[in-house]
């Protein structure tokens, strides 16, 4: 099963239990009101409202906040206490009433021997007052990881199925917490990956072409120093997994001009983008690679060296990207089996962004290659403008 599968089920599932809440909210007000479009929206907006405060607590970006997760839940079950208890034996309580944490834990283990919802008659907390309770687990691909228990006075059966569904809706919230965390270490670790493709080799002919220079042209060496400080910093950022197109083509020209050190006038480049482009958020480092493999795999085998296009254009909903040189060429089986095959280390870095687009932007996102053995190849992405913000590290 894919992370987008489990990610569209976890979401049908909070969506769901969400329009069930609304429905016996609905309900309850129906009952009790003649004015029943305005008290039903009102109900429906408020019941959305709250949720959203509940999700955004137990997804937190460092960890779930129990305390303000159980307030907003006991508001959206309108019981006199709630409680929430992990796995690991954290409680978090919200309700005027204190001292329900040994309750909450006893209620908590029997839960979890049944992994059942179940109503308990009578708790006594550390006041002297009697409540009532129902816990329901809080179940994850068939583990319990965490159950929550709703205090009331006397418990009825809309407060037993709203629990429910309730708990079911922080479970579907633990999903996506979940598949943001594989997401974010999938993302790093992909990152990580590309990095690693930064050659030996291309750093020790950088290297090697600023100590040449040092004595010849003192200022042309400290500038390819310069360069190549500016390099890595982008290359081995520590924040983001976007950038903008602008920040990656100053990252690319850093590229160029160490290259240019070594080839001299056998690396022509050719820059077309259109200005209204610059602003387009991209992936990390996704063209970038796609340059240094039209130098390593296309012009670097030739004698005269070659042309490299690097382009940009508006198309629309879309930032449409290439780079194209009139090199060497591949043989286009070998380019199907490195973006759809085994991984050949020749080409992990084509395989990398071919990845990455495909996971953020769907299957039809990836690359195309155009590209045969003595035609040169064109390599192009197609960029949706219209994306969801994205942290990006300034230049």
């Amino acid at each position: 099963m894919t992370d987008q599968t489990v990610l569209a089920g976890a979401i049908g599932v909070a969506v769901g239990v969400l329009l069930a809440l609304a429905l016996i909210l609905i309900r309850r007000l129906a009952r009790g009101s003649r004015d029943l479009g305005g008290e039903v929206e009102r109900a429906t907006s408020r019941t959305l409202h709250v949720a959203g405060l509940a999700a955004a607590e137990l997804r937190g970006a460092s960890g779930p906040d129990l305390p303000r997760a159980a307030r907003h839940l006991r508001t959206l079950l309108g019981a006199q206490a709630v409680a929430i208890v992990l796995a690991d034996g954290e409680v978090a309580t919200d309700g005027p009433v204190t001292g329900l944490e040994t309750s909450a834990r006893r209620i908590a283990e029997r839960v979890r021997e049944t992994g059942r919802r179940q109503v308990f008659p009578r708790r006594d907390a550390r006041d002297g007052t009697q409540y009532e309770a129902v816990g329901a687990p809080i179940l994850v691909e068939g583990q319990v990881r965490g159950v929550l228990i709703a205090f009331a006075d006397a418990v009825r059966g809309p407060l037993v199925r709203a629990t429910g569904e309730v708990a079911e809706w922080c479970a579907s919230q633990i999903v996506l917490a979940d598949l943001e965390v594989s997401r974010a270490s999938l993302a790093e670790a992909e990152l990580r990956a590309l990095r690693a493709q930064i050659s030996p080799h291309f750093i020790y002919n950088s290297l090697a072409a600023i100590a040449s220079f040092i004595t010849t042209d003192p200022e042309r060496a400290r500038t390819l120093v310069l360069d190549f400080a500016d390099f890595t910093r982008y290359s081995f950022r520590q924040k983001g997994e976007f950038t903008t197109l602008a920040q990656e083509l100053v990252s690319i020209r850093h590229y160029l001009e160490l290259e240019r050190a070594r080839f001299g006038e056998r690396l022509d480049v050719r820059l077309r983008i259109a200005p209204e482009t610059l602003s387009t958020v991209i992936p990390f480092l996704s063209v970038q690679p796609l340059v240094e493999n039209a130098v390593r795999h296309g012009l670097e085998p030739l004698a005269d060296g070659g042309r490299i296009v690097i382009a940009a254009a508006d198309e629309m909903t879309h930032t449409e990207i290439s780079v194209e040189d009139d090199g060497a060429g591949m043989d286009p089986d070998v380019v199907q089996r490195a973006l759809s095959g085994p991984v050949l280390s020749t080409h992990v870095g084509l395989r990398n962004v071919d990845t990455r687009l495909r996971r953020l932007y769907g299957r039809a996102g990836g690359l195309v290659v155009e590209t045969n053995i003595g035609a040169g190849t064109m390599v192009r992405m197609r960029i949706p403008k219209s994306q969801p913000l994205h942290e990006t590290e300034a230049p």
